[in-house]
């Protein structure tokens, strides 16, 4: 599934590929792609004629503000908010962005939109299990979307830091690897960067949350940002589906220090990784540098 740092890639290359775009027209190619009230038929008909304006990532969610043109001052066009366009990757979906529209589609192609200019801006989804929202513009997106609603915070904002982490895992007797996947807790971490961000602090995924000390709780909250900062620099990680808008791999992957590494030798000290499922995800540390 993609993690912070992929989802923050796509957020980007939308950005920049989707300036000025107005939605001429969409086709739905999966009705259960679309999660918001009125299913495929109410997406089409809000999101249809829209310019899509600013994007931001909330957690592993991207979020657009909508626009559409104000039919009483047609000569001014002046634009009016209309709403909010919200998706969620998660294991396998991705956009696709093609300067020129093509006729055909592969078969996993689940949602497609045109614009004045004949691009087309694809969502392909393998597991079908990616959603979509069109949430009117007198609610938000965490009015709806109790996903939303339920995060945590940012690892890049001023509300987490080794404080709030201390707190949140103090008498806690799950693990750290499991603390650091909840989603309330800290938004955008993945079995991924949970692993890398465990090593980069030299502290055992198994290790009782609540068990952390002063030290290692400011240790894992500056891994985690430095993991995270590396990771969206190489456009995240690609070990099998993840791809940006152009078709490019992440590249984090090429340099993981523990993940999917299972009995390879540790890139710092030479012992062999070790791999467990450790509450149901797959668990990858170096029993030497994290010991």
């Amino acid at each position: 599934m993609p993690e912070l740092p992929e989802v923050e890639t796509v957020r980007k290359g939308l950005q920049d590929r989707l300036g000025n775009f107005w939605i001429n027209n969409i086709e739905v190619c999966r009705e259960r792609s679309i999660s918001s009230k009125g299913g495929a038929q109410e997406f089409i008909a809000k999101m249809d004629k829209s310019l899509v304006g600013e994007w931001h990532r909330r957690g592993k969610y991207l979020i657009a503000r909508m626009y559409k043109k104000n039919k009483i001052q047609k000569k001014s066009q002046a634009l009016y908010f209309s709403g909010w366009w919200v998706i969620h990757l998660r294991m396998t979906g991705q956009f696709q962005w093609y300067p020129k529209a093509l006729t055909s589609a592969c078969p996993h192609t689940r949602v497609r939109l045109w614009g004045e200019q004949g691009q087309e801006l694809r969502f392909v989804d393998v597991r079908s299990f990616g959603q979509m929202w069109w949430i009117p513009p007198e609610s938000t997106p965490e009015d709806l979307i109790n996903g939303l609603k339920n995060l945590g915070p940012e690892p890049f904002s001023k509300d987490f830091n080794s404080v709030y982490l201390q707190q949140k895992v103090h008498g806690k007797t799950r693990s750290i690897k499991s603390a650091l996947l909840d989603q309330t807790l800290i938004a955008g971490i993945g079995n991924i960067y949970a692993d890398e961000s465990l090593f980069s602090a030299g502290i055992l995924p198994h290790k009782p949350s609540g068990k952390l000390q002063k030290d290692e709780i400011i240790r894992l909250c500056k891994s985690l940002v430095k993991v995270l900062q590396v990771s969206i620099g190489e456009g995240g990680t690609t070990f099998r589906d993840f791809r940006d808008l152009t078709g490019v791999n992440g590249k984090y992957g090429g340099q993981a220090w523990v993940y999917r590494r299972n009995k390879m030798p540790c890139r710092k000290c030479g012992e062999i990784i070790k791999r467990e499922k450790l509450s149901g995800r797959s668990t990858h540390w170096c029993p030497n540098c994290q010991g």
